[in-house]
């Protein structure tokens, strides 16, 4: 099985080819707005009506309990995780959908393979699942921090992939977003969090400390992004320094592909019209 054929149109551009062996990332800037080439105001009532037409085909997802969506959010500190997930998936009644914040792993998730723990939490049919960080820790942490032998990061890229076509051959669309922020925009995020006394709690010391790994970082993310990037299972690199630009992009790809996929109500029980009540 293939991505659902959306027709994503200019969106296109924000889609990493399959097979990629040169930059990614430099092809996009942190403040693109060639996707949704429209003044601010109209993008986000074209997203507000994305959000409302993500509301009705997750019950229909709901209803027909045939398929499942897994949503991969990954990016550097403050690139805006936690907003996306508040922002594009807000309308979903709790029933339909599931958030999971990978942390560092636990001293059980250790003693499995480092694919054990993501599997447990892909959702069952009929539902949405959105991780917030996942299986691709594994070879960006993993990488930066020399955490694992070299060999075993390049097995786990042939891995991920192979899992992902595994699920996907088992009635699960993944749609994975990497959302791209400047270091300039991330220096600005944290001062943010500081100076504010109601995001402190968000703020890291070690966020500070990871800033000296930039550049090692992105080259990690550009060597996922270019062997993860399959037909099964797309990476999309969304331009993420305007965070309302950032929301509509991610939503207008969920929208479009939940609309590609063959999603349709439960036929009828039967008898039903001969109920009177």
């Amino acid at each position: 099985m293939v991505f659902p054929a959306a027709n994503l149109g200019s969106l296109e551009r924000y889609r990493v080819p399959v097979g990629m062996r040169t930059s990614v990332l430099a092809k996009i800037d942190t403040r693109d707005g060639e996707g949704m080439p429209f003044p601010r105001a109209e993008t986000e009532a074209s997203a507000a009506l994305d959000l409302k037409a993500i509301h009705h085909l997750q019950e229909i997802l709901y209803a027909q309990a045939a398929h499942a969506v897994l949503v991969v959010l990954q990016g550097l500190d403050t690139s805006g995780k936690d907003g996306t997930i508040r922002k594009v998936f807000r309308s979903i009644p709790p029933l339909g959908i599931t958030a999971i914040s990978f942390k560092k792993p636990t001293p059980d998730e250790l003693a499995h393979d480092f694919l054990w723990r993501i599997h447990r939490a892909v959702p069952p049919v009929g539902l949405i699942a959105i991780f917030n960080r996942s299986h691709y820790e594994d070879v960006l942490v993993a990488r930066v921090h020399n955490l694992v032998e070299p060999n075993r990061i390049e097995e786990r890229y042939r891995q991920i992939n192979d899992f992902e076509r595994h699920l996907v051959e088992n009635r699960v669309t993944i749609i994975k977003f990497f959302l791209h922020i400047s270091k300039r925009e991330q220096k600005e995020r944290l001062q943010a969090r500081l100076a504010n006394p109601t995001k402190r709690w968000k703020f890291n010391p070690d966020d500070v400390s990871e800033r000296q790994y930039w550049d090692e970082y992105v080259a990690a993310y550009e060597l996922a992004l270019q062997r993860c990037s399959t037909i099964e299972a797309p990476w999309f690199i969304v331009p993420a320094d305007r965070k309302w630009y950032r929301n509509a992009v991610i939503a207008r790809i969920v929208r479009c592909t939940l609309e590609a996929m063959d999603l349709c109500y439960p036929a009828d029980a039967p008898g039903l019209d001969k109920i009177r009540i």
